[in-house]
């Protein structure tokens, strides 16, 4: 995990994540991350740790009973399907207005020069 041009606090706080016995704790950053956006909402009191293992449990039996196959990308999959559920039981973001922002994020990146930052138009910019 690199953390070139991280300030020393936010280094050493990332430290925990770097490694486990000399290995990797994370094989991809979006592990972490993700974890870090549940966890950030946990002890935020939008969900519960017990409803959030709930959700992840039951979105991976059902992409295992879909017959999805047992990689990151199917991991990574239920992981944003738990967290999407759950912010919308226990918030005013709704599942439409999370499919039109991430659709709006794909277009975004598409459009955007490899090694370029994407920017994502605001509301104002795009007339919605």
């Amino acid at each position: 995990m690199s953390t070139a041009g991280m300030n020393e606090s936010a280094e050493n706080a990332l430290k925990p994540l770097a490694s486990v016995d000399g290995e990797a704790a994370f094989d991809e950053p979006w592990q972490a991350e993700a974890l870090a956006i549940a966890d950030s909402l946990v002890q935020n009191g939008m969900f519960s740790a017990t409803s959030w293992s709930a959700a992840l449990g039951e979105a991976l039996r059902n992409a295992e009973a879909d017959g999805a196959s047992d990689d990151q990308q199917t991991y990574y999959q239920c992981v944003v399907t738990a967290l999407e559920g759950l912010i919308a039981q226990h918030s005013e973001i709704d599942r439409p207005a999370m499919s039109a922002k991430r659709e709006d994020w794909e277009q975004a990146y598409l459009a955007t020069p490899h090694g370029q930052p994407v920017k994502l138009a605001s509301s104002d910019d795009n007339g919605s």
